[in-house]
C-alpha cells in the first residue's frame, strides 16, 4: 500500500503528501471498531489522509465525524480527500494540536491511530518520525485528550503494536478507563501478535467482545475472516 493513492470501492485515499501512508492494520481498525446505535458525533484523533473517517463514515449512514490533523500537508489532504468524498457534508478535518482541542459536545466514539513507538530508533525524516513515534503526542497527552472529549457513556477505539498495547492499558486504567473490546491481529497462523485494537470505556463490559484475525493463510491468500471484514472496502475482495 506505498502508491500515492488506494482506490477504495466507495471512496479514493491520495497519500503522497503524508508521512504515514495507509496501513492494512489501520484498514483492519476503521472496519472492524462497533459503531453502536446512538453513536451520532465522532472524534478522529490524527486524522492522516482521513481513512478512518471515511471508512465510519460509509459505515455509518447518519454519524458526524470531526478529525483533528497536527500536520499541516497531512491536514491539507485530508481535507481533498473527504472534498471528493461522498460524505464530505459529514466530515470536518480540523488542522491543529488535539491537546488544544475540546469540544462544548462530547463525542460518542472517539478514534484513533496514534504514533506508535516510545524508544525506537528515528528515521532521517522528521514528519515520518512525528507520525510515528510519540514525538508531538505522548501517550499520557492522548488519554488527556481523549477524556477530555469523550462523552460519559461514549468509548474509544485504539490501534497499538503488542507491547505497546500494554503500556496503554495501564494508563488507560489510571484514568478510570476499562477495556470492553479487543481485537489481536496475526499476519500468519501461529505466529506471534503484531497488533491490537482495543475499545475502551468509563463503564465496564458485562461481557468483553474479545477476538482475534490472522490477515493471511498458510498460503498467503487472505484468509476467510479478513475478506468478510474488509470486502465492504477493497477492490479486490
Amino acid at each position: 500500500m506505498s502508491n500515492n493513492y488506494f482506490q477504495f470501492k466507495q471512496f479514493r485515499i491520495e497519500q503522497d503528501k503524508c508521512a504515514m501512508k495507509i496501513t492494512t492494520d489501520a484498514c483492519i481498525q476503521g472496519a472492524w471498531t462497533a459503531v453502536l446505535p446512538g453513536v451520532k458525533r465522532a472524534l478522529d484523533i490524527g486524522a492522516g489522509t482521513g481513512l478512518l473517517s471515511l471508512m465510519l463514515a460509509q459505515r455509518a449512514g447518519d454519524l458526524v465525524i470531526d478529525a483533528v490533523e497536527f500536520d499541516k500537508e497531512a491536514a491539507a489532504q485530508a481535507v481533498e480527500n473527504i472534498r471528493i468524498s461522498t460524505w464530505k457534508d459529514r466530515i470536518n478535518i480540523i488542522e491543529g494540536d488535539v491537546r488544544d482541542y475540546t469540544s462544548e459536545n462530547k463525542y460518542d466514539l472517539v478514534i484513533t491511530n496514534p504514533p506508535f513507538f516510545n524508544n525506537s530508533l528515528l528515521g532521517d525524516k522528521e514528519s515520518r518520525n512525528q507520525a510515528r513515534h510519540t514525538l508531538s503526542l505522548t501517550y499520557t497527552e492522548l488519554i488527556k485528550a481523549i477524556a477530555a472529549n469523550l462523552g460519559d457513556s461514549g468509548y474509544f477505539s485504539i490501534l497499538l503494536p503488542y507491547a505497546e498495547y500494554t503500556q496503554w492499558q495501564e494508563l488507560a486504567s489510571g484514568a478510570l478507563f476499562h477495556e470492553v473490546g479487543r481485537l489481536s491481529i496475526s499476519h500468519r497462523p501461529n505466529a506471534s501478535v503484531k497488533r491490537i485494537v482495543g475499545l475502551f470505556s468509563k463503564k465496564e463490559a458485562t461481557v468483553k467482545n474479545e477476538s482475534s484475525l490472522v490477515i493471511k493463510d498458510a498460503g498467503n491468500a487472505y484468509s476467510p475472516a479478513f475478506i468478510n471484514l474488509l470486502s465492504p472496502f477493497y477492490l479486490d475482495l
